[in-house]
C-alpha cells in the first residue's frame, strides 16, 4: 500500500517570493489608492524581503548558500550609482538632489540660477501680451454670457430720467414678503366671564310688561330719568374747549385773538419724545462729553454741547455748558456770541460785557453788544467805546457813522481816515459830506494816500459835473488814467464800462461819457473794434445803460464814419430811446459821411413824415435822389409818400418817371395800384398787360390781373388770368387759392377738390394748399374728408403751425388739449400754434393763462395782424381799458402788414388809406361776425335736445 501523503499547507504560498509586477488583489478588484502624500521619488519600490529565507532554514546557515543579504546588495548598488533611491523628493532640488547633495552651492550657482531666472522672465515676457489678450478675452466672453443684475437693467435705468414726478410716485410699493417677519399667529381661547354672558342674555331676553315708571306717565313717554340732559352736555363742551382755547390766546378789548408767535414758539419748545431721537441725544451727549474732558480748551466742543442741551429742551443745562465754556476758552468769540444768545434778555447784556472785557479787540464782539441796544444813542456809544480799543476797524466806523447825524459823521469820517487812511470808502464818504473845496481837498489828500485807487478819480468827475465843470471831467479821467498806468495799474477794460454804467445809473452822464471815451480801445485790436463796440453797445442796452451804449456808438461813429451798419445801429438806439430831435440829428449827419447809404435817407424822411412834416421828407427825398440818382427804393418812396397824403397826381408822375427809366416789376404794380384806387380800370388794365410782357414770372400781376376781372364781374376772364399766371408761376400758392376760390363760386366742390389736388401735386409741401382744401370740404359739410385730409397733411407737412392750428380747432373738445400737446411738442416756437393754445384757454375761461399765450403769439409775430386782433378782442372782453390801449399802442408801434384775414381788409380799396387802429378794429368786428355765423352753423347742425 501506498504510503499516506501529508496534507499541504493552504498558506504556504505566503512563505514564497511572489511574481514579478506583483500586485496584491488586482485580480478581484480590490486596488489601493495613492495620495498626495504617497508620492516619492517616482521610482519603483523595492522587492520584498525573502519571509522564506529565515522561515524555512536553519538559524545558522541563514545566508549560506545565497549570497549577501538583500540590504547589504542596495546599500553597494547606492554606492555604485552615487545616489539612494529611495530617498524623498525635495521641492526645491527636484530629483537630482541625491547628485548633489554633498556639494556646495557657491556664487557660480547663484550665477547660473540668476541666469536662468532672467531667461524664464524673458520667456515669460514674450508670451505676456498674448496670454493678457487671451484672458482679457475670456472675462468679456464669461462677463457677456453672465452679465452682473447692475448691467442687465443699465438701459432701464437710464430711461428713469424721463420719468415725471406723478409716473415715479403712482409706483407701488413692493412691501415685505419674506417669511422671516411674517409671524406666526396663535389663536387663544379664554373662558368668557358670567358678566359678558348674564348682559347678552339680557339683550336678547323679551318683556312683556311695562316698566313701573313709564305706566305712571301712561306708557307713552320715556321717563326723564332715562334721558340725558344734552343741554347740559353741550355746556361742557363748551367750557373744555374754551379752556383749550384760553391757553392759546389772550383777551384783547373782549375779543379773543390768537397769538401765531407764542404758539410757534410753543411748538418750537415741545420737547422730544421719540425713543430713537432720545437714543441719538444721549450717544451725542456722551461724545461730546469725552470732547469736552479731552480737549477743554476747544470752542466749538463747548458750542455743540451746549446746543444739543438746547435741542433736548434743557436749557439751564446749556447755559450752565457755555458759562463753563466762556471760563475755559475766555479769547474765544464764538463761545462768548454762543453764551450771549443762550442767556436771558436780561442777563445778555452782562455776558457780553464780560466778552468784550475778555477780548477788548474783537470787533464781532463790539458790534453784537450794539445789537443788544435798542437806542441810537446807546448803539453809538457802545461802538464808540469799541472805537477806543479797535480804533482802526473799517467796520466799526461805518457803523458809528451810519447812525450818525450829517455833522457828527462829517467829524467822525475825518477821525476815521486818521486811523484807517487806506480805506477808500471812508474817504469817498467824507468827500460826499464836505463842500466843494473842502471835498477837493479830501480828494487830492485821498489820491496822495491811495495812488492807485481809481475810484478817487471817478469822484473827482462826479463832483466837478456835479458843480456844473463838465470841462473838467473829462480831463480828471484822462489824468487819472494816465496816473494809473504809471502807478503799474492794469485798467481792465470791462472795469471801467462798469463804472460808466454806475455813472450813468448815478446821474453822472458827462463821467459815464468820459470814461467810456478814455477806455473803450483798451486792450482791443484793431481789426476787431467795430464788432466789439457794437456789441458792447447792445449788451448795454439790453442793460438799460443807454448813455453807455450811445457813448459807445459815439467812439464807434468818429472810428468808423463811412460804416453804414455803425450808424444804422445808432440811429435805432436813439430812434427807440432818443427824441425826434436827436434822431434827426444823427441821420443828417449820418447822409453827410455816407451819402449812398440808401436806408438811412429812408429813415430820415420816414421819420420827418411821422412827424407831420411832409415838406421836410419830400425835401430829403429829393436830396437823396441827387445823391443816388438810380435809387427805385427812393423813387417808391417819394411815391408812397405822395399817395398816402392823397396826392396822387404827383404819385403818377413819380411813377411814370420811374418807369421811362426802366422801373422794376414793383414800379408797375405800384402804378396798377394807384389806377384801382382812383377806379380807371382801363388804365389799369393797361398797366397790368404792359407789365405783364415785360415781367411775366412776376405772380403779384397776373393776381392783380385776376382780381380786376373778378370785381367787374368778368370771372370767364379772371378763371383765364389765373390759369394763365399758373403756367407762368406754377409754384404760386396765392395764384392756386384765388383760383380754387374762383372755382368755388363758378363750379362748386367738385371742381375746387380738382384744382387743389393739382396744386398739391405740384406743391406738396405748401400747407396753405392742404389748409384750403380742408376747409373747402368743411364748409360743405364733408368732416370725414376733413379729417383725412387733415392726416395726410400733417404727415407731408409735420412742421406747419398753421396746419396744427386747424387741427387743434378742428378736433372735438374733449381732444383738442391732447391735439395742443402734441401741436407744441412739434412747434414749440410756431406764433399759429401758440394763438391755438391762446385760444383754447380763452374758451376754457383761464383769462390769465389765455392772455400769456396770446402776448407770446404777438411777440413771436408782430407783424401778423391777425394775432393782434385776437388779442384786441380778448382784452375788450376780458381787460381792463388800461389794458386795451397798451394793446392798440403795441399794435401801432408793430406796424403789421400780413396775416390771413389782415390782408384783405387793409388792401381793400375802401381801406387804402385807414390807419392800423381803424383796420384792426374793422377786423375785431369781423372776428365776430364769423364767430357768430359759427355757432349759428353749430346749433343748426347739432340742436340741443
Amino acid at each position: 500500500m501506498q504510503a499516506p501523503v501529508a496534507p499541504k499547507n493552504r498558506l504556504e504560498f505566503l512563505n514564497t517570493r511572489p511574481p514579478p509586477n506583483y500586485v496584491a488583489g488586482l485580480g478581484r478588484g480590490a486596488t489601493g489608492f495613492t495620495t498626495r502624500s504617497d508620492i516619492g521619488p517616482a521610482r519603483a519600490a523595492p522587492d520584498l524581503p525573502d519571509r522564506s529565507a529565515g522561515a524555512g532554514a536553519p538559524a545558522g546557515t541563514s545566508g549560506v548558500g545565497r549570497g549577501r543579504g538583500k540590504d547589504e546588495e542596495e546599500e553597494e548598488e547606492a554606492e555604485d550609482k552615487g545616489y539612494d533611491e529611495n530617498q524623498k523628493f525635495d521641492e526645491f532640488e527636484g530629483n537630482d538632489v541625491g547628485l548633489f547633495a554633498s556639494a556646495e552651492y557657491d556664487e557660480e550657482d547663484k550665477e547660473a540660477d540668476a541666469v536662468w531666472d532672467e531667461i524664464d522672465k524673458r520667456m515669460d515676457s514674450r508670451r505676456k501680451d498674448r496670454r493678457e489678450a487671451r484672458l482679457k478675452e475670456e472675462i468679456e466672453k464669461y462677463r457677456a454670457s453672465n452679465p452682473k443684475i447692475t448691467e442687465q437693467f443699465a438701459d432701464l435705468k437710464r430711461k428713469l430720467v424721463t420719468l415725471s414726478a406723478a409716473e415715479w410716485d403712482s409706483i407701488p410699493e413692493i412691501g415685505d414678503y419674506s417669511l422671516r417677519n411674517k409671524k406666526k399667529r396663535f389663536e387663544s381661547f379664554v373662558p368668557v366671564p358670567d358678566t359678558l354672558l348674564e348682559k347678552a342674555r339680557q339683550e336678547k331676553e323679551h318683556v312683556t310688561a311695562l316698566d313701573p315708571k313709564s305706566r305712571a306717565v301712561g306708557g307713552t313717554e320715556t321717563p326723564w330719568a332715562q334721558t340725558p340732559d344734552l343741554t347740559a352736555v353741550g355746556e361742557g363742551r363748551g367750557t373744555v374747549l374754551s379752556l383749550k382755547l384760553d391757553r392759546l390766546s389772550d383777551s384783547v378789548s373782549g375779543l379773543t385773538v390768537v397769538d401765531p408767535k407764542g404758539y410757534l414758539t410753543d411748538l418750537k419748545s415741545m420737547k422730544i419724545t421719540s425713543d430713537a431721537e432720545i437714543s441719538d441725544i444721549k450717544k451725542a451727549r456722551l461724545l461730546l462729553k469725552s470732547v469736552i474732558q479731552t480737549n477743554p480748551k476747544h470752542p466749538p466742543g463747548w458750542i455743540a454741547a451746549a446746543r444739543l442741551e438746547e435741542v433736548a429742551g434743557k436749557i439751564p443745562t446749556a447755559r450752565e455748558l457755555i458759562k463753563r465754556g466762556c471760563e475755559e476758552c475766555p479769547k474765544n468769540e464764538d463761545v462768548w456770541i454762543e453764551a450771549c444768545r443762550l442767556a436771558n434778555p436780561d442777563e445778555a447784556k452782562a455776558v457780553i460785557a464780560r466778552g468784550v472785557k475778555a477780548i477788548p479787540n474783537s470787533v464781532k464782539l463790539w458790534m453784537h453788544a450794539a445789537k443788544l441796544e435798542h437806542d441810537d444813542a446807546n448803539k453809538s456809544r457802545v461802538l464808540r467805546k469799541g472805537l477806543e480799543n479797535i480804533p482802526d476797524s473799517v467796520r466799526l466806523w461805518k457803523a458809528v457813522v451810519e447812525l450818525a447825524n450829517e455833522d457828527d459823521a462829517k467829524l467822525l469820517l475825518q477821525r476815521a481816515v486818521e486811523c484807517c487812511p487806506l480805506h477808500v470808502e471812508l474817504w469817498l464818504a467824507l468827500a460826499r459830506l464836505e463842500k466843494y473845496d473842502a471835498a477837493k481837498k479830501v480828494l487830492n489828500k485821498a489820491r496822495e494816500k491811495l495812488p492807485k485807487e481809481p475810484a478817487i478819480w471817478i469822484t473827482a468827475a462826479k463832483l466837478e459835473e456835479a458843480f456844473g465843470n463838465t470841462s473838467m471831467v473829462g480831463k480828471i479821467i484822462e489824468r487819472g488814467i494816465r496816473a494809473l498806468q504809471r502807478e503799474g495799474v492794469e485798467i481792465d477794460r470791462e472795469a471801467w464800462m462798469k463804472e460808466a454804467e454806475a455813472a450813468e445809473r448815478a446821474g453822472s452822464v458827462a463821467t459815464c461819457n468820459a470814461i467810456i471815451s478814455n477806455t473803450i480801445g483798451i486792450g482791443v485790436e484793431d481789426e476787431d473794434r467795430k464788432a466789439t463796440w457794437v456789441a458792447d453797445a447792445e449788451e448795454c442796452k439790453k442793460r438799460g445803460s443807454i448813455e453807455t451804449a450811445r457813448a459807445i456808438y459815439s467812439c464807434a461813429i468818429a472810428a468808423f464814419k463811412s460804416k453804414k451798419s455803425v450808424w444804422l445801429k445808432a440811429a435805432q438806439l436813439e430812434k427807440a430811446h432818443g427824441t425826434r430831435e436827436s434822431l434827426d440829428a444823427l441821420l443828417r449827419k449820418a447822409v453827410t459821411y455816407t451819402p449812398q447809404a440808401e436806408v438811412l435817407w429812408l429813415m430820415g424822411a420816414k421819420e420827418k413824415w411821422l412827424a407831420g412834416d411832409v415838406p421836410a421828407a419830400r425835401h430829403i427825398l429829393q436830396e437823396a435822389y441827387a445823391a443816388i440818382p438810380k435809387s427805385e427804393e427812393i423813387w417808391l418812396a417819394a411815391f408812397k409818400l405822395e399817395f398816402e397824403n392823397n396826392e396822387p397826381e404827383r404819385a403818377r408822375m413819380l411813377l411814370a418817371k420811374a418807369r421811362e427809366r426802366g422801373g422794376t416789376e414793383r414800379v408797375w404794380m405800384k402804378s396798377a395800384i394807384v389806377e384801382r384806387e382812383l377806379g380807371n380800370s382801363s388804365e389799369e388794365r393797361r398797366l397790368l398787360d404792359e407789365g405783364l410782357k415785360l415781367f411775366p414770372s412776376f405772380f403779384k400781376l397776373w393776381l392783380m390781373l385776376g382780381q380786376l376781372e373778378e370785381r367787374l364781374g368778368n370771372l370767364p376772364q379772371a378763371k383765364e388770368a389765373y390759369e394763365l399766371g399758373l403756367k407762368q408761376c406754377p409754384n404760386s400758392t396765392p395764384l392756386w387759392l384765388s383760383l380754387a376760390n374762383l372755382e368755388e363760386r363758378m363750379s362748386g366742390l367738385s371742381k375746387v377738390r380738382a384744382v387743389l389736388t393739382m396744386a398739391r401735386k405740384r406743391n406738396p409741401h405748401f400747407p396753405e394748399l392742404w389748409l384750403a382744401a380742408i376747409r373747402a370740404e368743411s364748409r360743405h359739410g364733408s368732416k370725414k374728408e376733413a379729417d383725412i385730409l387733415m392726416a395726410k397733411a400733417l404727415q407731408e407737412c409735420p412742421n406747419s403751425g398753421i396746419l396744427w392750428a386747424a387741427a387743434i380747432e378742428m378736433a372735438p373738445r374733449p381732444q383738442r388739449k391732447t391735439k395742443s400737446s402734441d401741436a407744441y411738442k412739434k412747434c414749440e416756437h410756431d406764433p399759429h400754434v401758440i394763438a391755438a393754445i391762446g385760444k383754447l384757454f380763452w374758451h376754457d375761461r383761464k383769462v390769465d393763462k389765455a392772455r400769456t399765450w396770446l402776448n407770446r403769439a404777438v411777440t413771436l409775430a408782430p407783424d401778423v395782424g391777425d394775432f393782434w386782433a385776437l388779442l384786441y378782442k380778448f382784452e375788450l372782453q376780458h381787460g381792463t381799458e388800461d389794458q386795451q390801449k397798451e394793446v392798440m399802442r403795441k399794435c401801432i408801434a408793430a406796424e403789421p402788414k400780413h396775416g390771413e384775414r389782415w390782408q384783405p381788409i387793409s388792401k381793400a380799396v375802401e381801406n387804402s388809406h385807414q390807419p392800423v387802429e381803424a383796420i384792426l378794429k374793422k377786423l375785431v368786428v369781423a372776428l365776430g361776425k364769423e364767430e357768430k355765423a359759427a355757432e349759428d352753423n353749430k346749433h343748426q347742425i347739432e340742436p340741443y335736445p
